[in-house]
């Protein structure tokens, strides 16, 4: 028997959630866009017909996924402009194009829109039914972070009864089935995002749980997403690359905060939960409080709603003692370190928020084993700790060479294994090596998705940050540029009671060189030449 239309939509299952087919009237997207202000004007040939005449089968920015009856709409990005593709588009069959600026000899509408980036945003958003506005969505923001609060938040709100959908850098999640995201980007382009949430509303999810980068945030990928709820983790150095500055990349994650709901489908208040620890915390702050969504601080610092007032290391994880509204209230979760217990801590916030059951969410978060590739452990018997991480900028590296230092034996130390992304930030590649030298015995700096980026100068930028803070080259501080030879070199090299720690993949399954992905597994390889070490 054939799914029953569901809001216009028919469901067919795919990998990582339904794909929705159907059509709705191109009138109903004109009336939005002006609405909202977007829409300039309409133009087009006048044999093309009147928009009410016109029925939109899928939203697409990509001209190879145009098929009749799509709208094709046509984004200024930062390699491609879509404008290019539009004749493209219409021979394959776009019904209507949405532009910035008119396309001539075309014989299809056109709705000419300040901004492509946006109008896709709203279109694809108009396509799917706006699945935000009937979910509880928390958007979780930050350097570093993001995927362990989400996960940490999704078990919270499953916990209390509000089945939650992730989006993220790890992986896809709707309706309980987790798969990994296929999507180079942490926040996917609109039309796959906002298919993902509708998936969700249809597989039963109440709440979903959004990592939102700077990208997504900046290139108006979550435009059209109504956050009940936002989490500010921290902010330091990175994707400078992408934003030319600092400033404009704080900027970006301000704005998840600006964009706040006063309230949630479900009548709860908009919540923004800031980390006041973080000098960057008031302005975040003070931008929720804006919205007129309410603020919850978190942090050790006296004065704020969810205080961390001690941690302490336990055989078995990390000890919390909270103070949550000034009331006293221990938590020991299994995940290790100061910084999964800020991130604990922030969940606990957005629970206090929302008005959520706290004992339950207290056993939630105690009950989550782990996220993979964070601080994940590699065992194959071998005298000594091997962990893999995503940290990826220097404050996360700093951050997780200093959980692992009290790990390592006495008279034993890190040996520290990682490079940075080729085409990317290139100010914060020394800083990346500062930090590892400061903290590791033995830095050896390798490959990491260089692209088409010469590997031996960013290497060379690492080595040069590693040297400023006292690391000398070829003794504590190696450069093997085969990421595999490397990891071989550390296990090689590490004394019963070292740690080594493999950085900056953490749960990737991929690295990225100048013919495009290849398969790649941190934590594979290191299992496969531990246990060649053993044997």
């Amino acid at each position: 028997m054939p799914e029953p239309e569901i809001g216009g939509w028919r469901r067919a299952g795919q990998p990582n959630g339904p794909v929705l087919v159907g059509t709705r009237p191109l009138d109903t997207l004109v009336e939005r866009l002006r609405g909202e202000g977007r829409l300039l004007r309409l133009a087009g040939a006048a044999d093309a017909g009147p928009t009410t005449e016109i029925e939109i089968g899928a939203v697409a920015d990509d001209s190879r996924r145009v098929g009749p009856g799509s709208l094709f709409v046509a984004v200024r990005g930062l390699r491609v402009d879509g404008h290019a593709f539009v004749a493209e588009a219409v021979r394959d069959g776009a019904a209507a194009i949405v532009v910035e600026d008119e396309v001539d000899g075309l014989d299809v509408p056109q709705l000419i829109v300040d901004r492509g980036a946006a109008s896709l945003a709203s279109a694809a958003a108009w396509w799917y039914g706006d699945p935000s506005h009937e979910l509880g969505t928390v958007g979780v923001t930050g350097t570093n972070g993001k995927t362990t609060t989400s996960f940490l938040a999704a078990a919270a709100l499953d916990a209390v009864g509000l089945p939650a959908g992730i989006v993220g850098t790890i992986g896809i999640r709707i309706g309980g089935a987790l798969q990994r995201n296929e999507e180079p980007q942490t926040t996917p382009p609109a039309p796959t995002l906002q298919r993902f949430l509708r998936g969700m509303v249809l597989a039963g999810d109440r709440a979903a749980v959004l990592e939102t980068s700077s990208h997504g945030l900046a290139a108006d990928r979550v435009a059209s997403v109504a956050y009940g709820a936002a989490i500010f983790t921290n902010l330091s150095h990175e994707h400078l690359d992408f934003h030319g500055t600092f400033e404009a990349y704080r900027a970006a994650k301000l704005s998840l905060f600006e964009r706040l709901s006063a309230s949630d489908p479900a009548g709860r208040p908009g919540v923004g939960v800031v980390n006041l620890d973080d000098p960057h915390g008031p302005a975040f702050a003070a931008a929720a409080r804006e919205t007129g969504a309410r603020v919850v601080t978190y942090g050790a610092a006296a004065g704020v709603d969810v205080r961390l007032a001690d941690v302490g290391a336990s055989p078995t994880g990390t000890r919390l003692d909270l103070l949550v509204d000034g009331i006293p209230r221990p938590i020991e979760i299994a995940l290790p370190g100061r910084y999964n217990a800020v991130n604990a801590t922030a969940v606990l916030g957005l629970a206090l928020g929302w008005e959520l059951d706290l004992d339950v969410v207290v056993g939630a978060l105690e009950a989550v084993r782990g996220v993979p590739g964070r601080m994940e452990r590699v065992e194959a018997g071998q005298p000594f700790l091997v962990v893999v991480d995503f940290a990826h900028t220097p404050r996360a590296i700093d951050a997780v060479l200093a959980e692992l230092a009290p790990l390592a034996a006495p008279g034993t130390g890190l040996i520290s294994v990682f490079g940075s992304s080729g085409e990317r930030d290139v100010a914060k590649r020394p800083l990346m090596g500062e930090a590892a030298a400061r903290r590791s015995r033995l830095v050896i700096v390798t490959e990491d998705d260089s692209r088409t980026e010469d590997p031996a100068a960013i290497q060379a930028a690492i080595v040069a940050g590693a040297e400023a803070a006292g690391a000398v080259l070829g003794e504590t501080v190696l450069v093997v540029p085969d990421r595999r030879e490397a990891i071989a070199e550390a296990c090689r090299r590490a004394a019963p009671g070292d740690v080594v720690a493999l950085l900056g993949k953490g749960h990737e399954t991929w690295n990225v060189g100048p013919n495009g992905p290849e398969p790649w597994s941190d934590r594979d390889v290191a299992t496969e030449l531990l246990e060649r070490l053993a044997t």
